[in-house]
């Protein structure tokens, strides 16, 4: 029988009884998928739906019988695996519920899982909320058998600084490893050993089968010959000493391939191994030991770290975030986080904000005050500056839609400029340009199973697994499965390309514009693979670096017929689109300049709309500095993002400046009055993630500390505006009367100017941020800090060889220098990368020079 669905292929059913029920399932479901949609459990351990069967733990056991070539229905010898094994027509199976066969198999299986299993759970993090557990009391006997010692192993293991591993609790399941190797690529772990190893011996050259990573001194092998790691860590491992004292890889290990606590590099997603282990033999450093399931409260929520909107699960005890796991979510993130989003939750709680502060004018100091002072001194202090010049507003990219909205309507209607702009990053007037015609008020455009089946994907200054990990995973697994081909156009090929078989689209900071255009001559597969339906070109926010790189994108969609995807690092950056926090556009898509955009602005807000259209980012900072604006609010604005950090400090040293922010950053020792504003956690609201998909989420944490929503809308009032915005309900009920603008601003092509042509010891600079950096974003989580790649500088073997650098390089820009090992890395002659961001390296701050821009290099001396 054959089933068609709208707009997919037909699918060929099988009919299958299950426990004598009918079910019709697709050709190729497992038998344990076929039980599933007939409402019937069948217990398992190593089986996960979206990862391949392997048949591990043989929990799943049921009793089969097929017809044979008469047509008469067989049962097979002994009982199967229903993990691994697909139905097929007329397939008879019975499971623990209906055959004593299957039932006394997985007893049985039950019984050897449980042998060597220590009787640990009053103290397993997995305690409670364990399928061991669970399926021990169902599917187990009520006493055991075995009286002999259990087997034990010293622990823990450190996999990672942040990952523990407790040997003695594995079933060997394998779920971590399949995940390591299928889902991110990461080899941070595998199964080593054969059997049982040598009976009698707990220290020996041949290992049972045991997970691990590939660490001799570890696993007991003996002359494992591998390279010593750093030992930093705290947690003891076999003997007392650190859980892992070598690497994996044999011979030298370069600089590249360590992570910041000396260990060969991991994973950005290795704490789902964590989630998706049956049993507590994977744990994490920061969780360990702190709570019970039991004991915690948990409340659904919206991941901030990025801009995919993933879903995760925030679990608290006595008020405090004890850990966060990933929600399910099929059409956003699958099953599956990164770590920053995992682990990365502490940063709310470094230098937190607790009270309004303003600057006493005799000392110069901030000093803590009431809430109505602060009000007052900040609503004198803006209509001062207002009158004086007029006052910008700098919101930063992280914020919720309806604190966005509140921004758009205090900017317009209580400061009365347009002079405002979200982005506290680089940024242009081409990209601001591009924002206002193809994004805002698009609504859902490319969504993640679009990436997930588009024939072609071409990445145009986009570092998927750095920059938004889940459009990663996605990408790769529809490279995986055969579905995608992935290519980039960057200076190299990263490991995340890598990963994903990415054709490299070779192409110098500033050339991007030019190898767009001649695509098709220098690799025209990739040209006619985005010829194809459904293909995808995506771009990211580094485009607006370049002059001309989105004209170019704009241009090649056109002409190939492919969808575009912008995709910006900030969970909050789609939101202030549509709420309009550019110089150049309103709420829903309005322009600035079209005077019925304006007009229907009005009609919705009740007050007046400034007609001028406003200063971008840098327009808005020079204007400070040279006091044609008097005063800024500020929100999540970091120096170290800007394109010119000095720049930005002499602003607002000059200027009037009323900071919202939960902790305190750089910015606050600049401001007059700092008004706290809370966390997510702390919050209800809404994301609006890069696919344009709303991604709401209610307030896990009771807290008196307002959103910028109402401190915006108390600051109005003392200004005489009443915003309306005192609750949620009614900035929500605002926005939605800003409905999509039909008559959009068109995109304004701007022309490629030419790429630079360094020489002799200059070189162009290519950059970009790493996932795990020196962001204030993870400030707390030093276990995750361990795992963050070591910053390197990276240059081509002829170009060194030129210079004449081997080990270190130093490079230098307007600013000053910085120094960072040596990577050799397949790329363009006269060009070095270096992190954005990252420890010793901060490129804006340090060097004073953005990608694309001209740096020169020299050897350290020895």
């Amino acid at each position: 029988m054959t089933s068609t669905l709208p707009g997919r292929e037909a699918v060929d059913l099988l009919t299958v009884t299950i426990d004598g029920i009918e079910v019709e399932v697709p050709r190729g479901t497992l038998i344990i998928r076929a039980a599933e949609q007939a409402g019937i459990e069948i217990p398992r351990f190593c089986d996960h739906p979206l990862l391949k069967p392997a048949g591990a733990c043989r929990q799943c056991l049921v009793d089969v019988a097929m017809p044979d070539r008469e047509g008469n229905v067989r049962p097979m010898p002994k009982p199967q695996a229903s993990c691994t094994m697909e139905v097929s027509p007329g397939m008879v199976v019975n499971t623990q519920n209906t055959s004593e066969v299957a039932d006394t198999a997985q007893h049985g299986i039950m019984e050897f899982l449980l042998i060597n299993h220590p009787l640990d759970c009053p103290v397993c993090d997995k305690g409670g909320e364990c399928p061991l557990q669970n399926q021990a009391m169902a599917h187990g006997r009520a006493a055991t058998r075995f009286i002999d010692v259990k087997r034990t192993f010293p622990k823990p293991i450190k996999i990672s600084t942040q990952i523990l591993l407790d040997r003695d609790r594995c079933i060997l399941c394998q779920r971590c490893t399949r995940f390591s190797s299928q889902i991110p690529g990461d080899a941070f772990i595998a199964l080593q050993g054969r059997g049982g190893g040598s009976a009698g011996m707990e220290v020996h050259g041949l290992h049972g089968s045991q997970i691990g990573r590939f660490d001799a001194d570890v696993l007991d092998f003996e002359g494992g010959g591998c390279n010593a790691a750093v030992e930093v860590d705290t947690v003891a491992g076999p003997a007392g000493k650190p859980g892992l004292a070598s690497g994996y890889a044999p011979g030298p290990i370069g600089p590249s391939e360590l992570d910041e606590s000396g260990r060969p590099f991991a994973s950005y997603f290795s704490g789902n191994t964590i989630q998706i282990c049956p049993v507590g033999a994977l744990t994490s450093a920061s969780y360990r030991f702190r709570s019970r399931p039991f004991d915690l409260v948990s409340s659904e929520s919206v991941a901030e770290h990025d801009s995919s909107g993933a879903a995760i699960r925030i679990d608290m005890r006595r008020g405090e975030v004890l850990r966060r796991l990933s929600g399910n979510d099929p059409e956003v993130n699958e099953e599956w986080i990164t770590d920053k989003d995992r682990f990365a939750f502490t940063w709310a709680n470094v230098d937190r904000i607790t009270v309004p502060m303003v600057r006493d004018e005799e000392t110069g100091e901030l000093v803590n005050t009431s809430w109505s002072e602060a009000l007052d001194v900040a609503a004198r202090g803006l209509e001062a500056a207002k009158a004086d010049g007029g006052v910008a507003a700098l919101p930063g990219g992280r914020l919720t839609l309806e604190d966005a909205f509140a921004w758009s309507a205090f900017t317009r209607r209580v400061l009365g400029t347009n002079d405002v702009d979200y982005r506290s990053r680089a940024a242009s007037a081409e990209e601001a340009s591009f924002l206002a015609a193809h994004v805002a008020g698009s609504g859902l455009g490319v969504t993640f199973t679009d990436l997930e089946f588009a024939p072609q994907v071409l990445l145009v200054d986009f570092e998927a697994e750095e920059e938004v990990g889940n459009v990663f995973l996605r990408l790769r697994k529809g490279v995986i499965a055969g579905r995608v081909k992935v290519a980039t156009v960057a200076p190299f090929l990263t490991r995340g390309s890598a990963k994903m078989s990415a054709e490299l689209v070779a192409a110098a900071p500033g050339a991007a514009p030019a190898a767009l255009a001649g695509l098709t001559t220098t690799n025209p597969a990739v040209a006619e693979g985005l010829a194809q339906p459904g293909s995808v070109i995506v771009v990211g926010e580094r485009a607006a670096l370049v002059p001309g790189t989105l004209s170019a994108v704009l241009s090649l969609a056109e002409s190939t017929g492919a969808r575009i995807a912008w995709i910006p690092r900030r969970a909050g950056e789609r939101a202030a689109i549509e709420a309009g926090l550019l110089p150049t556009l309103l709420p829903g898509a309005r322009p600035v300049a079209d005077a019925a955009a304006r007009v229907d602005a009005e009609s919705t807000w009740g007050s007046a709309v400034p007609a001028t259209v406003g200063r971008d980012l840098a327009g808005i900072l020079e204007a400070l500095e040279a006091g044609d604006l008097a005063g800024a609010v500020v929100g999540g604005l970091e120096f170290v993002d800007l394109p010119d950090p000095q720049a930005a400090r002499r602003a607002l040293a000059e200027s009037f400046v009323v900071q919202l922010e939960v902790r305190r950053s750089e910015v606050t020792e600049y401001a007059d009055v700092v008004l706290p504003v809370a966390p997510p956690v702390e919050k209800p609201g809404t994301f609006i993630n890069w696919e344009g998909r709303m991604r709401p989420f209610a307030q896990a944490m009771a807290s008196s500390t307002p959103t910028d929503r109402k401190v915006l809308n108390d600051v109005a009032a003392e200004m005489g505006v009443d915003l309306g915005l005192a609750k949620l309900e009614g900035a929500i009920a605002q926005y939605v009367e800003f409905d999509a603008w039909e008559n959009r601003a068109a995109f304004e092509t701007v022309v490629a100017s030419a790429a630079p042509a360094p020489s002799g010891s200059d070189a162009i600079l290519a950059t970009f941020k790493l996932m795990l950096d020196s962001g204030r974003g993870q400030d707390g989580e030093v276990h995750l800090a361990g795992t963050a790649q070591r910053p390197v500088a990276r240059l081509s073997p002829a170009f060194a060889t030129k210079l004449g650098v081997s080990d270190e390089v130093t490079v230098t820009g307007p600013s000053g220098s910085v120094t960072l090992p040596l990577v050799l890395t397949d790329m363009p002659d006269q060009v070095v990368w270096l992190p954005q961001n990252s420890p010793g390296c901060s490129v804006y701050d340090q060097l004073g020079a953005r990608a694309g821009e001209i740096v020169s290099l020299q050897e350290v001396a020895k």
